[in-house]
């Protein structure tokens, strides 16, 4: 009896405390031309949000300082109070590589209204697997919370924005997002977990074509040949492969203000160490928080130009930044904290090569700061050309890096819930403010940890739970 009671307590302790291919496009363009430029138009707007919260700190006359927090992602888009109904000006917002990823900026509202995956070759409107499939530009949002199990891999064609922005978005289950020789997505404000393999059979990846898909790796989000992307404010974790893995000539990319969390190789970038047309990539990582249990590849690179700007790391198991095949990394302005464990203390680790090899990539570590015995290996001579490559915003100071990562994830659970201009229907489809998604708690099983990850939270589950435990224990103890 004693050991039947510890371990439901045990289970009571966790629930209440755990709340085919698009169009071809082998002719994707190499790295920027011009990458100063980039670099010299980012820093003009991180030290006009820097510098505008700073002023305000001081004097607050005509606005309030509660929206500006000096990232100029955010400040670009939270400071307007009618966001919700502008919601198309977060195109506008990009910094980086991927700064010209415009998604669907200029097109359709599409609603979400049904999160089933029943079918992926002949999806139903209403889905969202209906709407990244479509070729016209589409602004894609959520009337209301749900979850989106996925039954095969969610294939996107080019010009769309997942805009989970006032509602509480999951999107599980099998191969989750693939973006494949295609161009112009952004996606923000949604939960990635839990994806797994899936394949061998047939998926839609356009309103003309379906196609038969082998097996998937289980990534969160792949990139494959594809350019103009940015993922921002989202949530990733627990995928049996990579959280978020750019591949096969993909370029043009920005990665900001997400949160990464309980995972072992976080991120992928570049194919392998030959593929030349990897060589040409250019990936900007800013104001990320790299969060709890993970384990390497934050990221791990192969070729290419990698900026890693103004992000908070919070411990690593084995490392935080790896590489092979000689890329440029160029670390300015984090946070790195190392763990406990004496061996594991350094930020970076070359893989598949001899010291002899090594010693003459660029590897950069500027302006950033080492926490409970962290250090950064540099490498190269000098290769100032090749770290402009690798530069696409100025870096702040990394005393600001709590400020610029306060809000890296996912913006709350729907905070405020503010559907704005959905709940107007706005695409005349109807009168979605009754909409409801109603039913018990969702749940979805982690197949690596074979642990269940509860969704939703029920006060009155939970009090029902301790009534019974503190009844097992009354009757364990009359029984003595």
């Amino acid at each position: 009896m004693t050991q039947t009671t510890n371990i439901f307590l045990i289970s009571l302790i966790f629930h209440f405390f755990t709340h085919g291919t698009s169009m071809l496009n082998l002719t994707l363009p190499g790295q920027h031309p011009d990458p100063e430029s980039v670099a010299i138009q980012v820093h003009r707007k991180v030290n006009v949000s820097m510098g505008r919260r700073e002023m305000l700190t001081i004097s607050n006359k005509d606005f309030s300082t509660s929206c500006l927090t000096g990232n100029p992602i955010d400040d670009c888009w939270k400071c307007d109070t009618d966001w919700a109904n502008n919601r198309q000006r977060l195109a506008d917002c990009a910094i980086g590589f991927g700064q010209d990823a415009k998604g669907g900026k200029g097109g359709k509202f599409y609603i979400v209204t049904d999160s089933s995956d029943n079918d992926p070759v002949n999806p139903k409107p209403g889905t969202l697997r209906y709407a990244v499939i479509q070729n016209e530009p589409l602004w894609i949002v959520f009337p209301s919370n749900m979850m989106i199990k996925l039954s095969q891999e969610l294939i996107f064609n080019s010009f769309k924005t997942i805009d989970g922005r006032g509602a509480d978005v999951h999107i599980v289950g099998g191969g989750c997002i693939t973006l494949q020789y295609i161009s112009n997505v952004i996606i923000h404000n949604i939960h990635v977990h839990h994806c797994h393999p899936s394949g061998n059979t047939n998926v839609r990846s356009s309103p003309e074509h379906y196609g038969y898909r082998t097996l998937s790796d289980g990534d969160g989000i792949s990139i494959f040949g594809s350019r103009d992307i940015w993922i921002d404010h989202c949530t990733l974790s627990r995928c049996k492969d990579g959280l978020i893995d750019a591949v096969m000539g993909s370029t043009a990319i920005t990665i900001s203000n997400n949160h990464f969390s309980h995972h072992n190789e976080v991120m992928l970038l570049g194919h392998s160490d030959h593929y030349k047309p990897d060589s040409a990539m250019q990936v900007t990582i800013a104001f990320n928080h790299f969060g709890e249990q993970l384990v390497q590849r934050m990221p791990r690179c192969r070729l290419g130009y990698i900026h890693v700007v103004n992000n908070d790391f919070t411990r690593w198991e084995m490392y935080a930044i790896g590489g092979s095949g000689g890329p440029t990394i160029n670390s300015q302005g984090n946070r790195y904290t190392a763990p406990e464990d004496v061996d594991a203390k350094q930020v970076t680790k070359r893989l598949d090569s001899g010291d002899g090899e090594w010693t003459s990539w660029n590897w950069r570590s500027e302006g950033d700061v080492m926490v409970n015995g962290a250090f950064f290996v540099d490498s190269g001579g000098d290769s100032e050309g090749n770290f402009e490559k690798a530069y696409s915003i100025d870096p702040k100071a990394v005393d600001r890096i709590s400020v610029l990562t306060m809000s890296a994830g996912v913006l709350g659970v729907a905070r405020d819930n503010n559907l704005g201009m959905w709940t107007r229907a706005p695409n005349g489809g109807g009168d979605y403010s009754t909409i409801s998604y109603s039913g018990g708690p969702e749940e979805y099983t982690d197949d690596m940890s074979h642990s269940t990850m509860l969704l939703t939270y029920s006060p009155t589950l939970t009090l029902v739970s301790i009534f019974v435990a503190l009844f097992c224990l009354l009757y364990h103890h009359v029984s003595l």
